[in-house]
C-alpha cells in the first residue's frame, strides 16, 4: 500500500487539531472511571488552586461561557465537591470543600500520569518551544476572531 501525500499536513491548524484528537483521547481515556467531564474537573481544579474565586473568573480562565458555567457547578455542588459562600451582600464565592480537595487531588495525580507520558516523547528543548509558542498562538487567534 502506497503512503498518501497529505498536503494538510502543512497547515499549523490541521497538526494543532490531531494532536488534541490524540491529547484529549487519552485524557478522557484517564478519567474513563472517574465519573466527572473534563470541563468539571478542570473546573474543580481552577476553583481549587483559587479559593473564593467567582464563578465568572473560573469561567474566563478556562474559556468557558457564563451559561456553560452554571450547569458545571450546579454538578460541582450537587457532588458536594465545591460550596458557595456568600462574601459580601451580592457576590458568591466558590471553594472546594474536603470531598473536592480530595477529588482534585486524585485528578491531578491522573494528569500529571497523563502529561509524562507524553512529554517524555518529546525532547526537553522541543517541549520548552511548544510550550512557549503555544500561549502567543492562542492570544494572536484570540485577537484576530475578537
Amino acid at each position: 500500500m502506497a503512503v498518501l501525500t497529505n498536503a494538510l499536513d502543512t497547515l499549523l491548524g490541521y497538526q494543532l487539531r490531531r494532536a488534541t484528537s490524540v491529547l484529549m483521547a487519552d485524557f478522557v481515556r484517564t478519567l474513563s472511571d472517574f465519573d466527572m467531564r473534563p470541563a468539571e474537573v478542570t473546573t474543580l481544579l481552577v476553583i481549587d488552586q483559587n479559593p473564593d474565586c467567582s464563578q465568572s473568573e473560573v469561567g474566563e480562565a478556562i474559556a468557558i461561557k457564563r451559561a456553560n458555567m452554571v450547569p458545571i457547578i450546579a454538578r460541582l455542588i450537587e457532588r458536594g465537591l465545591v460550596a458557595r459562600t456568600r462574601v459580601d451582600g451580592r457576590s458568591l464565592a466558590l471553594r472546594v470543600t474536603e470531598k473536592g480537595a480530595e477529588k482534585a487531588t486524585e485528578a491531578w495525580q491522573r494528569i500529571n500520569a497523563h502529561e509524562t507520558a507524553f512529554r517524555s516523547r518529546i525532547a526537553p528543548d522541543e517541549l520548552a518551544t511548544v510550550l512557549r509558542v503555544l500561549p502567543l498562538l492562542r492570544a494572536a487567534a484570540e485577537e484576530m476572531v475578537g
